[in-house]
């Protein structure tokens, strides 16, 4: 994007720059009316079946995400739409990085594909478009509960902790949905694509906090049913937005398991339709579930537990101490004390930060090497050091010019002239020392006066630890992006003159006038566009409602007929269409 646009839309507006990375130009003039006709069809045949089998708030939600069943949306109608209820909304291209979509929905805004899919895949397609994202995620966001619980569950997630192989799996799925949606996609490549998906999901190892976090959300924001396990409703975005898994979900041969923190260990597979779904009483449930997953995380335990974690992930992270002090960098290493940590070390570059805003002279080009520091009270003190008072760091030895002789719990040493005192929130969080050796129980030295100014990070203990620096801005983190565009279809001549088929139908139906040229059309259609149905159908649509030419109506049910026997990936949605027809939509939705 050239320019960021906010839409006048606070939440849009209060992005952070490493989100804005992944915002594209929706290009709203660039959907064809193939694609209009897509998105009519799709949300007239789920409103027609949706009406029925979705939570209650879906249907008046989708006005109040500024939604409508005759075009697709334009994003500037549905950023004026979500702002009332504290929501906003951005496009990206495809998927992204599953810690940039959570922490989208810490900050209330949904991420929209901007694509929308083919027609051959209008029943379901792996890749997101903003079918499913707008006409599946935007109108349950009208119910408080329910978006309370999306927002809570991205502050989480964008502290769950990821591995090099969650990205390599989101790139070989990424890489899958686009070749999916491709028209000229060769079978080869994308047999290939569907091998590398399932290798990677077979190799991850032991699946990290976001890869177990991704099933909670994939089986509730996605795939969630609601009710009682006899007779539950909708609210997932992949089922409200897909209308061939949006009737089949309810079929008895699905297994329909009560949702609890089990619903962790059920992996997904985008590319198919789900063998079991969980079905909890109320949006409560879904909090309370993800609490106590939460509570097994590391931005919750801490300690070793956390920065072992850490280390595992090999990305950067935040390490909190208890006086308040957050070090941000890549953790390489620790120690222990009787299980619990004495000293961490960061690879790398290295931030300080408090209440996630970087230190004054605290940022990467000054720790650019790391920082290390020990862990813990010192010895024959029963006050942790973060909380001495002036009169104890007297007492110790802890002034401003002095040298200071510190002996840890652990066995660590430490000696050195204190150089200068930080104290945040009425706690001790750093000491500076120069000409300072840091020695560990056995001796070995770590930390020497050669090595420069010694910033010392002071806590009892490790309270949190979690992925991501504390200070992003500052920190200037990169989000995991991928290199791997989207493509976009190349129009011949003939596809081109779909289009003006399409656009001529769509008029007609608008205006309520020019019928007398759907006759033209339909001999276009059937001369060199044998292959389509959808186009036919709309011409049906409007001769039947409109009651005109009861010849051409019955020769175009015909042709329609025959596809559906002869063709059957078609027959369902022929068979939909018809029922449409006869069952029209009320215009009382249409906005």
């Amino acid at each position: 994007m050239s320019q960021f646009n906010d839409f006048n839309n606070p939440q849009v507006a209060a992005l952070p720059a490493h989100l804005k990375q992944f915002i594209v130009d929706q290009h709203y003039d660039h959907y064809t009316p193939i694609d209009h006709a897509v998105w009519r069809y799709v949300m007239r045949q789920n409103y027609s079946y949706l009406k029925d089998v979705a939570y209650y708030p879906y249907i008046p939600g989708l006005q109040k995400a500024g939604l409508t069943i005759e075009h697709i949306p334009n994003l500037q109608d549905m950023n004026n739409a979500l702002a009332k209820i504290g929501w906003g909304a951005v496009t990206v291209d495809g998927f992204i990085p599953p810690a940039a979509f959570m922490e989208y929905q810490a900050y209330r805004v949904l991420v929209i594909a901007a694509d929308i899919r083919q027609l051959k895949h209008i029943e379901y397609t792996p890749a997101p478009d903003i079918i499913h994202e707008s006409a599946g995620h935007a109108p349950i966001i009208a119910d408080k509960d329910y978006h309370e619980y999306l927002s809570y569950f991205g502050s989480i997630g964008a502290r769950a902790m990821f591995s090099a192989q969650d990205f390599e799996l989101y790139e070989a799925i990424r890489s899958l949905s686009i070749l999916k949606e491709m028209p000229d996609a060769d079978p080869e490549a994308i047999k290939e694509a569907e091998e590398l998906v399932a290798y990677r999901q077979e190799n991850i190892g032991t699946p990290s906090e976001m890869a177990l976090l991704s099933r909670l959300h994939w089986w509730t924001v996605e795939y969630g049913l609601i009710g009682t396990l006899d007779n539950p409703k909708i609210y997932g975005a992949g089922l409200l937005s897909s209308i061939g898994e949006s009737s089949t979900c309810m079929l008895p041969d699905v297994k329909k398991l009560p949702y609890t923190i089990d619903a962790v260990n059920y992996s997904y597979d985008i590319t198919k339709q789900q063998p079991q779904l969980f079905v909890t009483p109320t949006f409560q449930n879904l909090i309370d579930v993800l609490e106590e997953f939460a509570d097994t995380m590391a931005f919750r335990k801490g300690g070793a537990y956390g920065l072992q974690k850490a280390v595992e992930s090999n990305n950067t992270c935040t390490v909190v101490y208890s006086s308040g002090l957050q070090v941000s960098g890549t953790v390489s290493d620790f120690k222990t004390d009787k299980g619990t940590p004495s000293f961490i070390k960061l690879s790398g570059p290295a931030t300080l930060a408090y209440n996630n805003k970087q230190l004054k002279g605290h940022g990467k080009n000054y720790h650019k090497d790391g920082f290390s520091s020990p862990v813990g009270k010192l010895k024959d003190q029963s006050t942790p050091l973060e909380d001495f008072t002036e009169g104890q760091r007297f007492t110790a030895g802890i002034q401003e010019g002095k040298t200071a002789y510190l002996n840890f719990e652990s066995g660590i040493s430490l000696v050195g002239k204190v150089k200068s005192i930080t104290i945040n929130g009425g706690k001790l969080q750093i000491i500076a020392f120069e000409d300072c050796t840091v020695k560990d129980a056995e001796s070995q030295i770590l930390f020497d006066p050669s090595w420069g100014v010694y910033d010392m990070a002071v806590g009892e203990l490790i309270t949190s630890v979690f992925c991501g620096a504390a200070d992003k801005e500052a920190f200037e983190e990169i989000s995991y992006k991928s290199n791997t565009g989207t493509h976009h279809i190349q129009y011949d001549a003939r596809l081109l003159e779909l289009h003006h088929l399409y656009r001529q139908v769509r008029n007609c139906r608008q205006s309520q006038k020019g019928y007398q040229y759907l006759g033209n059309v339909w001999e276009q259609l059937e001369k060199n566009h044998h292959d389509d149905w959808l186009c036919a159908m709309e011409i049906l649509e409007i001769l039947d409602h409109e009651e005109l030419e009861p010849q051409l109506a019955d020769d175009i049910r015909a042709f329609l007929e025959h596809k559906a026997a002869t063709e059957p990936e078609l027959k369902k949605l022929i068979s939909d269409g018809f029922y449409l027809i006869k069952h029209p939509v009320e215009q009382a939705l249409v906005v």
